[in-house]
C-alpha cells in the first residue's frame, strides 16, 4: 500500500519530558484514520508534528514521500484545527467569502473573485450540501453548517490528505451524524486520506477502518474492526489498568 505519511522513532517533549518517545506511525492512502488517547496523551501534538508545526526532538517525518522539513506541496494537505470553534461569529463573512479565503494565492494582485473561483467554490459546496448558505453570512449558521463550510473550504485546493483536530467538539448529535456521511463521501468516493483527532472511540472505531491510539508516549495501531477496548485500556493507561463497568 502507498504510504501517505511515516513517522519514525519519534520523541518529543517540554524539558527533556518526553509525552512522546520512540513513536511511530505509518499512515496511507485511502485510510481514514481516527487518534484516540486520554486527555494529555499528545493527541493534537501529534498533528502538529506530522504537518511541521512542532519539531520532534528526535525521529523523522515524511509527507508525501518528501521529509517534511522540505515538503512544500502543501495545497495536498487539509488541516482543521481545534482554533476553528473559535470563529468570531459576529465577523460580517458570507460563506462564499470564507471558502474563497483559501483561493486568494490564485487571484493576482486584486483579490477580487473571478468567474472560475466562484464556479470552484460553488462546487465545494456543493459537496457539503451548503450551496444554499453561499450568501449567507457565516456567523448566522449552526455550528454543524460552519462546521461543513470550513471543510468547503480546505476541499478548495483539492487535497489528498485532510488532518482534522477533534471536529465535533460542540456539534449537536445530529449534525455529527451528517459529518460523518460527509467524511465517508470524501474517503470512499472522492478517495481523500482522512485523519481525525476525536474524544468520542466508540463512535471513531464504528467509522474509521484504522484507529491510532496514543497513550504511554507511544502510538499503538489497530484496524477498527480488531479494536479491542480492554487492549486499548491496557496500552494507553498500563499493563496493570482494567475497564470497569458500571451497573445504573
Amino acid at each position: 500500500m502507498e504510504k501517505v505519511l511515516e513517522a519514525k522513532n519519534i520523541y518529543f517533549g517540554y524539558d527533556k519530558n518526553y509525552i512522546l518517545e520512540d513513536a511511530n506511525l505509518d499512515i496511507y492512502k485511502g485510510d481514514f484514520l481516527g487518534i484516540v488517547g486520554p486527555n494529555g496523551s499528545a493527541k493534537s501534538t501529534l498533528i502538529k508534528i506530522m504537518l511541521g508545526i512542532l519539531k520532534p526532538q528526535k525521529g523523522s517525518i515524511k509527507m508525501l514521500d518528501s521529509p517534511i522539513e522540505k515538503f512544500n506541496n502543501w495545497g495536498k494537505l487539509g488541516y482543521i484545527s481545534q482554533k476553528v470553534r473559535d470563529f468570531n461569529s459576529s465577523f460580517p463573512a458570507t460563506v462564499e467569502e470564507v471558502v474563497g479565503a483559501n483561493l486568494y494565492n490564485n487571484m493576482g494582485f486584486f483579490k477580487f473573485l473571478k468567474k472560475e473561483h466562484k464556479s470552484r467554490i460553488k462546487e465545494v459546496l456543493d459537496i457539503v450540501n451548503m450551496s444554499q448558505y453561499q450568501n449567507h453570512l457565516v456567523g448566522n449558521l449552526s455550528g454543524g453548517q460552519q462546521q461543513r463550510v470550513f471543510i468547503a473550504r480546505t476541499l478548495i485546493s483539492n487535497p489528498e490528505v485532510i488532518f482534522m483536530d477533534e471536529p465535533l467538539v460542540g456539534v449537536d448529535v445530529n449534525s455529527q451524524e451528517q459529518f460523518y456521511g460527509l467524511m465517508e463521501k470524501l474517503n470512499k468516493e472522492l478517495g481523500i486520506t482522512l485523519v481525525m483527532v476525536s474524544h468520542d472511540i466508540g463512535v471513531i472505531t464504528n467509522r474509521a477502518n484504522r484507529v491510532a491510539c496514543v497513550g504511554n508516549k507511544k502510538i499503538f495501531v489497530h484496524s477498527s474492526k480488531d479494536f479491542n477496548e480492554q487492549e486499548y485500556i491496557k496500552e494507553v493507561y498500563g499493563e496493570n489498568s482494567s475497564l470497569l463497568h458500571h451497573r445504573h
